[in-house]
Protein backbone atom coordinates (compact mmCIF):
# COMPACT_ATOMS: atom_id res chain seq x y z
CA UNK A 1 0.00 0.00 0.00
CA UNK A 2 1.64 3.20 -0.58
CA UNK A 3 2.22 5.42 1.77
CA UNK A 4 3.13 9.73 2.38
CA UNK A 5 5.26 11.31 5.29
CA UNK A 6 3.46 13.56 7.29
CA UNK A 7 5.61 16.34 8.92
CA UNK A 8 5.52 14.50 12.00
CA UNK A 9 6.71 11.31 10.60
CA UNK A 10 3.25 9.49 10.33
CA UNK A 11 2.32 7.77 7.34
CA UNK A 12 -0.47 8.50 5.31
CA UNK A 13 -1.59 6.01 3.53
CA UNK A 14 -3.87 6.30 0.25
CA UNK A 15 -4.72 4.67 -2.91
CA UNK A 16 -4.62 5.74 -6.50
CA UNK A 17 -7.36 4.67 -8.84
CA UNK A 18 -8.51 5.61 -12.67
CA UNK A 19 -7.21 8.10 -15.09
CA UNK A 20 -7.69 12.05 -15.82
CA UNK A 21 -7.76 15.23 -13.64
CA UNK A 22 -7.46 13.98 -10.10
CA UNK A 23 -9.63 14.04 -7.46
CA UNK A 24 -8.54 13.91 -4.00
CA UNK A 25 -11.21 11.74 -1.64
CA UNK A 26 -11.95 12.53 1.91
CA UNK A 27 -13.74 10.48 4.41
CA UNK A 28 -15.91 11.12 7.28
CA UNK A 29 -15.13 10.64 11.27
CA UNK A 30 -13.49 7.41 11.71
CA UNK A 31 -13.58 5.81 8.57
CA UNK A 32 -11.30 4.87 6.02
CA UNK A 33 -11.13 4.98 2.54
CA UNK A 34 -13.59 2.45 2.32
CA UNK A 35 -16.19 4.71 2.67
CA UNK A 36 -15.99 5.43 -1.29
CA UNK A 37 -15.63 2.13 -2.11
CA UNK A 38 -19.92 1.91 -3.50
CA UNK A 39 -19.33 4.86 -5.64
CA UNK A 40 -15.62 4.86 -6.26
CA UNK A 41 -16.47 3.75 -9.80
CA UNK A 42 -18.39 6.39 -10.57
CA UNK A 43 -15.86 9.09 -10.26
CA UNK A 44 -12.57 6.60 -11.58
CA UNK A 45 -14.28 6.30 -14.68
CA UNK A 46 -14.00 9.77 -15.37
CA UNK A 47 -10.84 11.06 -12.69
CA UNK A 48 -7.63 10.20 -11.47
CA UNK A 49 -9.11 9.24 -7.80
CA UNK A 50 -6.75 9.60 -4.61
CA UNK A 51 -8.03 8.63 -1.42
CA UNK A 52 -6.43 9.05 1.63
CA UNK A 53 -7.06 7.61 5.09
CA UNK A 54 -6.65 9.80 7.84
CA UNK A 55 -4.37 9.31 10.63
CA UNK A 56 -5.61 5.91 12.63
CA UNK A 57 -7.68 5.10 10.12
CA UNK A 58 -6.73 2.24 7.51
CA UNK A 59 -3.29 2.27 6.57
CA UNK A 60 -2.39 5.28 8.63
CA UNK A 61 -0.38 5.19 11.47
CA UNK A 62 -1.81 6.49 14.60
CA UNK A 63 0.07 10.16 14.95
CA UNK A 64 3.81 10.08 15.94
CA UNK A 65 3.01 13.70 17.80
CA UNK A 66 -0.41 12.79 18.72
CA UNK A 67 -2.22 15.56 17.02
CA UNK A 68 -5.81 15.00 15.80
CA UNK A 69 -7.54 18.19 14.02
CA UNK A 70 -8.92 18.99 11.08
CA UNK A 71 -5.93 21.53 9.47
CA UNK A 72 -3.79 18.91 10.41
CA UNK A 73 -5.32 16.28 8.02
CA UNK A 74 -5.53 18.80 5.32
CA UNK A 75 -2.10 19.13 5.86
CA UNK A 76 -1.23 15.28 5.24
CA UNK A 77 -3.28 15.71 2.15
CA UNK A 78 -1.07 17.90 0.29
CA UNK A 79 1.39 15.41 1.44
CA UNK A 80 -0.08 12.98 -0.49
CA UNK A 81 0.02 15.16 -3.42
CA UNK A 82 3.37 15.84 -2.84
CA UNK A 83 4.49 12.57 -3.00
CA UNK A 84 2.63 11.69 -5.99
CA UNK A 85 4.16 14.22 -7.57
CA UNK A 86 0.72 15.89 -8.40
CA UNK A 87 0.62 19.84 -8.40
CA UNK A 88 -2.83 20.36 -8.20
CA UNK A 89 -6.27 18.32 -7.79
CA UNK A 90 -9.78 18.75 -7.36
CA UNK A 91 -10.74 17.87 -3.83
CA UNK A 92 -14.30 16.19 -2.83
CA UNK A 93 -14.81 16.10 1.17
CA UNK A 94 -17.76 14.55 3.11
CA UNK A 95 -18.86 14.94 6.47
CA UNK A 96 -15.21 15.34 8.41
CA UNK A 97 -14.03 14.92 5.53
CA UNK A 98 -15.54 18.40 4.10
CA UNK A 99 -14.30 20.00 7.20
CA UNK A 100 -10.80 18.59 6.41
CA UNK A 101 -11.51 19.76 2.84
CA UNK A 102 -11.87 23.16 3.94
CA UNK A 103 -8.84 23.63 5.51
CA UNK A 104 -7.07 22.40 1.99
CA UNK A 105 -8.80 25.02 -0.09
CA UNK A 106 -8.00 27.68 2.83
CA UNK A 107 -4.40 26.97 3.76
CA UNK A 108 -3.32 25.49 0.23
CA UNK A 109 -5.05 27.37 -2.42
CA UNK A 110 -2.78 26.90 -5.61
CA UNK A 111 -3.41 22.95 -4.57
CA UNK A 112 -6.81 23.03 -5.00
CA UNK A 113 -9.26 22.98 -8.29
CA UNK A 114 -12.59 22.46 -7.64
CA UNK A 115 -14.00 22.02 -4.05
CA UNK A 116 -17.26 19.70 -3.57
CA UNK A 117 -18.03 19.88 0.68
CA UNK A 118 -20.79 17.37 1.31
CA UNK A 119 -23.11 16.55 4.29
CA UNK A 120 -20.66 19.27 6.16
CA UNK A 121 -19.82 21.99 8.75
CA UNK A 122 -17.66 25.30 8.89
CA UNK A 123 -17.99 24.73 12.63
CA UNK A 124 -17.12 27.58 15.40
CA UNK A 125 -19.86 29.78 15.69
CA UNK A 126 -21.49 28.97 12.58
CA UNK A 127 -22.06 25.19 12.42
CA UNK A 128 -25.50 23.91 13.38
CA UNK A 129 -24.88 20.75 15.29
CA UNK A 130 -26.96 17.67 16.16
CA UNK A 131 -29.78 17.74 18.31
CA UNK A 132 -28.85 16.07 21.43
CA UNK A 133 -31.24 13.43 21.44
CA UNK A 134 -30.15 12.27 17.61
CA UNK A 135 -26.80 11.72 18.98
CA UNK A 136 -27.49 10.14 22.81
CA UNK A 137 -28.10 6.70 21.26
CA UNK A 138 -24.42 6.87 20.02
CA UNK A 139 -23.04 6.42 23.24
CA UNK A 140 -24.97 3.24 23.83
CA UNK A 141 -23.83 -0.34 23.02
CA UNK A 142 -22.14 -1.70 19.85
CA UNK A 143 -25.30 -3.06 18.80
CA UNK A 144 -27.51 0.22 19.59
CA UNK A 145 -24.51 2.35 17.96
CA UNK A 146 -24.74 0.31 14.97
CA UNK A 147 -28.70 0.61 14.44
CA UNK A 148 -28.52 4.58 15.29
CA UNK A 149 -26.09 5.19 12.74
CA UNK A 150 -27.77 3.29 10.09
CA UNK A 151 -30.69 5.54 10.73
CA UNK A 152 -28.67 8.67 10.44
CA UNK A 153 -26.98 7.47 7.20
CA UNK A 154 -30.06 6.33 5.65
CA UNK A 155 -33.85 6.61 5.13
CA UNK A 156 -35.34 3.13 6.57
CA UNK A 157 -36.39 2.23 2.94
CA UNK A 158 -33.13 2.03 1.41
CA UNK A 159 -31.56 0.43 4.95
CA UNK A 160 -34.36 -2.76 4.37
CA UNK A 161 -33.80 -2.85 0.72
CA UNK A 162 -29.59 -3.44 1.81
CA UNK A 163 -28.15 -5.65 3.95
CA UNK A 164 -25.07 -4.77 4.09
CA UNK A 165 -22.34 -4.29 4.46
CA UNK A 166 -22.27 -0.35 4.87
CA UNK A 167 -19.16 1.29 4.35
CA UNK A 168 -20.11 4.42 6.15
CA UNK A 169 -20.48 3.00 9.29
CA UNK A 170 -16.55 3.14 11.27
CA UNK A 171 -13.31 1.75 10.51
CA UNK A 172 -12.54 -2.08 11.81
CA UNK A 173 -9.38 -1.86 13.43
CA UNK A 174 -9.01 1.34 14.94
CA UNK A 175 -7.83 1.94 18.68
CA UNK A 176 -9.92 4.00 21.24
CA UNK A 177 -7.19 6.66 21.26
CA UNK A 178 -7.63 6.78 17.19
CA UNK A 179 -11.59 6.76 17.95
CA UNK A 180 -11.20 9.69 20.76
CA UNK A 181 -9.01 11.68 18.34
CA UNK A 182 -11.22 11.48 15.35
CA UNK A 183 -13.94 12.78 17.59
CA UNK A 184 -11.87 15.60 19.01
CA UNK A 185 -11.01 16.62 15.57
CA UNK A 186 -14.22 16.63 14.01
CA UNK A 187 -16.02 18.56 17.23
CA UNK A 188 -13.13 20.88 17.53
CA UNK A 189 -13.23 22.32 13.69
CA UNK A 190 -14.08 25.76 13.34
CA UNK A 191 -13.15 27.04 9.91
CA UNK A 192 -16.03 29.87 9.84
CA UNK A 193 -13.57 32.71 10.00
CA UNK A 194 -11.79 31.72 7.35
CA UNK A 195 -14.05 30.34 4.48
CA UNK A 196 -14.17 33.69 2.92
CA UNK A 197 -10.47 33.26 1.87
CA UNK A 198 -11.51 30.16 -0.10
CA UNK A 199 -10.81 31.16 -4.14
CA UNK A 200 -11.77 27.96 -5.31
CA UNK A 201 -14.70 26.79 -7.48
CA UNK A 202 -17.20 25.59 -4.49
CA UNK A 203 -20.07 23.11 -5.18
CA UNK A 204 -22.19 22.26 -1.06
CA UNK A 205 -24.30 19.20 -1.25
CA UNK A 206 -26.87 18.44 1.54
CA UNK A 207 -29.49 16.11 2.00
CA UNK A 208 -32.51 17.72 3.17
CA UNK A 209 -33.14 14.96 5.82
CA UNK A 210 -29.43 14.76 6.93
CA UNK A 211 -30.05 15.44 11.08
CA UNK A 212 -26.63 14.23 11.73
CA UNK A 213 -25.45 17.39 10.53
CA UNK A 214 -28.00 19.46 9.92
CA UNK A 215 -28.66 20.83 6.48
CA UNK A 216 -28.74 24.41 7.61
CA UNK A 217 -24.76 24.12 7.67
CA UNK A 218 -25.19 23.72 3.55
CA UNK A 219 -26.54 27.92 3.32
CA UNK A 220 -23.96 29.18 5.81
CA UNK A 221 -20.94 27.45 4.11
CA UNK A 222 -22.18 28.80 0.76
CA UNK A 223 -22.63 32.12 2.20
CA UNK A 224 -18.86 32.47 3.58
CA UNK A 225 -17.68 31.19 0.58
CA UNK A 226 -17.70 33.97 -2.43
CA UNK A 227 -19.53 32.52 -5.23
CA UNK A 228 -20.34 28.83 -3.72
CA UNK A 229 -23.30 26.88 -5.30
CA UNK A 230 -26.06 24.81 -2.69
CA UNK A 231 -27.46 21.22 -3.77
CA UNK A 232 -30.17 19.98 -1.67
CA UNK A 233 -31.04 16.19 -2.19
CA UNK A 234 -34.69 16.32 -1.46
CA UNK A 235 -35.02 13.55 1.28
CA UNK A 236 -31.83 12.38 1.29
CA UNK A 237 -30.11 11.69 4.94
CA UNK A 238 -26.08 11.89 6.14
CA UNK A 239 -25.18 9.34 3.45
CA UNK A 240 -26.85 11.03 0.19
CA UNK A 241 -24.14 10.13 -1.63
CA UNK A 242 -24.56 6.11 -1.39
CA UNK A 243 -28.32 6.18 -1.03
CA UNK A 244 -28.89 8.46 -3.62
CA UNK A 245 -25.41 8.22 -5.80
CA UNK A 246 -26.73 8.91 -9.31
CA UNK A 247 -28.30 12.64 -8.36
CA UNK A 248 -24.88 13.07 -6.45
CA UNK A 249 -22.52 11.67 -8.83
CA UNK A 250 -23.85 13.39 -11.46
CA UNK A 251 -24.06 16.64 -9.71
CA UNK A 252 -20.10 16.43 -8.85
CA UNK A 253 -19.01 15.37 -12.26
CA UNK A 254 -21.04 17.98 -14.16
CA UNK A 255 -19.63 20.50 -11.34
CA UNK A 256 -16.00 19.31 -11.82
CA UNK A 257 -16.39 19.37 -15.84
CA UNK A 258 -17.42 22.83 -15.77
CA UNK A 259 -14.17 23.94 -13.90
CA UNK A 260 -11.53 21.92 -15.32
CA UNK A 261 -8.17 22.17 -13.87
CA UNK A 262 -6.43 24.12 -16.49
CA UNK A 263 -8.98 26.85 -16.54
CA UNK A 264 -7.44 28.07 -13.19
Amino acid sequence: MPCAEATDGTRIAFDDIGAGEPVVLLAGQANSRGWWDPIRGDFAAHHRTIAVDAVGTGGSDEPRDGRYDTRRFAADVVAVLDALGVGKAHVYGTSMGGKVAQWVAVDHPDRVGALVLGCTSPGGEGGLVAERDVVRPLRGAPAQVREALVDLMFTPEYARAHSGPFHVLGARGMSPSARRGHRRASEGHDAWDELGRIRAPTLVLHGSADLFCPVGNAERIASRIPGAEVSVIDGARHAYFEEFREQASAAVLSFLARHPLDAG
